[in-house]
């Protein structure tokens, strides 16, 4: 079956903006083919497998997952990998006209799995199914503004949570929120939140594409630490994040000379990258922060299959780069003109061309639903599993970054 799909994700934020999960759909390589509940069961145990530790339990923390579920994978064993409180299944209003999918729904919420419905029309929502769901899918009308505010003020007494799809512009992200919707998904993990800050690069910035500069010309490391004595700020956070359990390093980094010591050059640079993004004052949003490092990550270990491990740590410096002009509210050639890349990475950026362009376009796709997914893998000769377990790898990865 995992050889067959393709995992995609959506980002799920609160009306803080914070990440408080992810959508997972399953992209089939053949749409017709039918699914079997062996099939259900092999890819629910390949996704459990990579966010379970034995020792650490869910890797996601306190993330919420949201599977999107047929009647056939309410029975499939492999659920019961997924921890029930992280877990909401959703399900469409047709199938809850069997009285099977009935029972499984009420069998899931008696163990503590969440279920969320799709497909109701909610000003016509019948009560009787909030005794089944912990969840409803519900869609903005901008037309409509003011009876979709009554419609929802009296689901917010009640407590199943308010889920707002195809939420594309923070405009309707602060609309939906001013309802008292719980949480939101749509394409803002791409968007910038519309900031009235200039779109200049602001002083710590300008220090840390210095920093950049001189790594990548290996600097002496007293040169490198006088220039991060400005900003002590930085010095602390560039630490926070090389100590981070995403670097998994056994001795605790003490100071800049230290994690050149230990780790050299390359690895500080992708740091400063992180750093880069993380100073931004214009087009900020934790969720286009964390799109990011995801799509670095992803895309290194997508590399790492092919290519030697500079080459793979340049791709994660792309995948962070290919978002940057929009954390920064910058133009993407003002990026490019602020600090010098390898062609190869400029490349990709620009027209996702290159060595490193099918690796970044394809990560990139994953975050997009895109139908393209499968083309991109086998074009660079990766199989759906690799894929798809570099996914959640990167997920994983990227959730201790932030956390950190």
């Amino acid at each position: 079956m995992i050889e067959d799909n393709f995992i995609l994700r959506e980002p799920l934020l609160d009306p803080k903006q914070k990440v408080i999960g992810f959508q997972f759909s399953w992209l089939q390589r053949d749409p017709s083919a039918d699914v079997s509940l062996p099939d259900l069961d092999h890819l629910l145990e390949f996704v459990a497998g990579h966010l379970n530790n034995d020792e650490k339990g869910f890797l996601l923390g306190d993330s919420l997952l949201f599977l999107e579920a047929a009647p056939e994978l309410l029975a499939a064993e492999g659920l019961k990998l997924f921890p029930p409180k992280n877990t909401v299944l959703i399900l469409h209003k047709k199938y809850f006209a069997t009285e099977g999918t009935l029972d499984a729904v009420k069998r899931l919420r008696l163990l503590g799995y969440g279920i969320c419905l799709r497909g109701a029309e909610v000003t016509t929502l019948e009560r009787s199914f909030f005794a089944y769901v912990t969840h409803i899918e519900v869609k903005l009308n901008a037309s409509n503004f003011a009876s979709q505010a009554k419609v929802y003020g009296s689901l917010k007494q009640s407590s199943v949570k308010m889920v707002a799809r195809n939420v594309s512009t923070w405009q309707d992200y602060d609309a939906c929120s001013a309802l008292g919707l719980d949480s939101f998904v749509g394409k803002l993990h791409l968007t910038p939140r519309p900031s009235s800050a200039p779109k200049t690069l602001n002083s710590s910035q300008t220090t840390i594409l210095q920093l950049m500069e001189m790594v990548r010309k290996n600097a002496d490391i007293q040169q490198l630490e006088l220039v991060v004595k400005r900003d002590p700020t930085l010095a602390y956070k560039l630490l926070r994040y090389i100590n981070s359990a995403g670097f998994g390093l056994r001795t605790e980094v003490q100071s800049l000379k230290h994690a050149v010591q230990m780790l050299g050059y390359s690895p500080l640079y992708r740091w400063l990258t992180v750093l880069l993004a993380t100073a931004s004052t214009s087009g900020y949003s934790p969720v286009l922060l964390e799109t990011a490092i995801v799509r670095g990550r992803f895309a290194e270990i997508l590399g790492q299959m092919k290519m030697s491990k500079v080459e793979a740590e340049n791709l994660f410096v792309a995948g962070m780069f290919s978002l940057l002009d929009r954390l920064l509210g910058l133009p993407m050639q003002d990026v490019l003109a602020s600090i010098q890349l390898p062609e190869v990475v400029t490349e990709a950026l620009i027209s996702r061309s290159g060595l490193y362009g099918p690796y970044l376009a394809l990560a990139e796709a994953c975050e997009l639903n895109s139908s393209l997914v499968g083309s991109l893998a086998e074009s660079v000769k990766i199989s759906s599993e690799d894929l798809n377990a570099a996914h959640l790898a990167a997920l994983v990865w990227a959730k201790n970054i932030v956390a950190a």
